[in-house]
């Protein structure tokens, strides 16, 4: 069930715009109304969780640490995985952020005969979230020619280099191959794996169906299914300029793609999506590690209680302490 209701949901979202669109009305509610509803709740849900995070308190240094720290001076630092410095936060952050360095640094442990517990390198998740997330950032991009007039010159080199294996016509993307064969492993992964699949909700599969949905519609439109561009072209342009218009016979296919994209953008701030904003606020990521250079004191502490030491600890219950059996400082 963990699986079939999102499947369930994703299905009952293409029906409805299935259904939507072929009622007077329909067509403007989904391509006019939601996206601008989505584009508003996207904005402002994501700006509410940024804002939330960056008011969380953090008081004492908590980051996630890889490396070794910086200690003794003859003891060599890992200043990348374990920085002191904000200039080793920063490229540990863009490590983090473009090449999923933590995902490539990840392992697997297995028991084998014996009973023995064997490591092991695990680098296909981090191949394939890598290939997932750039092929999504290529296909967004491509997606500007049609709210821009003229198209950002970047978007005719992205295109070309995209497309440049061309085979037959209209243009083959690599991307748009690469996407689903990528985001096909992310869901097999938890469908497969038996501890991966133990611990996946229903709030883990439903983005992988939306955006395989996206995906499939997508694809659909472009090397399947008649759909005419001019008029999705002048909404999409309508929509930028708050002057939207429906012309023409755009196709029952788009307006199912538009409802799909539109539900994510609804989804994405509540979710786990959220990660793409979320890594830049992570306490654990973005602070130093110094804990050792510096004394981080709670700024909530009452300043009537007074800071406990273990020698004064030991001072109070010493006799207890020996009595006990217990190692002491001072006899």
């Amino acid at each position: 069930m963990r699986i079939l209701n999102p499947f369930i949901a994703v299905l009952a979202l293409v029906l409805v715009a299935l259904a939507a669109a072929q009622v007077p009305g329909g067509q403007g509610l989904i391509g006019v109304v939601l996206p601008y509803l989505a584009f508003a709740i996207f904005l402002g849900g994501f700006a509410y969780r940024i804002t939330q995070w960056a008011k969380s308190p953090v008081p004492f240094r908590i980051p996630t640490t890889c490396g070794q720290a910086n200690s003794l001076p003859w003891i060599k630092q890992n200043k990348f995985d374990c920085p002191s410095t904000r200039t080793g936060v920063i490229v540990r952050m863009l490590l983090e952020v473009f090449l999923f360095r933590s995902l490539f640094r990840n392992t697997k442990a297995e028991i084998h005969d014996g009973p023995k517990l064997v490591y092991g390198s695990s680098k296909f998740l981090w191949l394939f979230a890598l290939l997932f997330h750039y092929c999504f950032l290529v296909i967004v991009l491509r997606h500007l020619r049609l709210f821009f007039d003229p198209a950002p010159a970047f978007v005719a080199a992205l295109e070309f280099g995209d497309g440049f294996m061309q085979v037959g016509a209209p243009v083959l993307y690599q991307t748009d191959i690469i996407f689903v064969l990528a985001l096909g492993f992310l869901f097999l992964r938890r469908v497969v794996l038996n501890n991966i699949r133990y611990i996946s909700l229903p709030a883990d599969y439903f983005p992988l169906f939306l955006i395989l949905g996206i995906a499939i519609t997508g694809i659909l439109m472009r090397y399947v299914l008649r759909v005419d561009v001019v008029a999705i072209k002048q909404l999409t342009l309508g929509l930028v300029t708050f002057s939207p218009a429906l012309v023409g016979e755009i196709g029952t296919i788009f307006f199912v793609h538009v409802m799909l994209v539109c539900a994510l953008m609804i989804y994405f701030p509540f979710s786990k999506l959220m990660h793409m904003g979320g890594v830049f606020m992570s306490p654990t990521r973005n602070m130093i590690n110094n804990s050792r250079m510096v004394r981080h004191i709670n700024p909530w502490n009452d300043p009537n209680i007074k800071p406990h030491s273990y020698a004064a600890y030991e001072d109070e219950f010493r006799e207890f302490m020996k009595d006990g059996g217990l190692p002491v400082e001072k006899e």
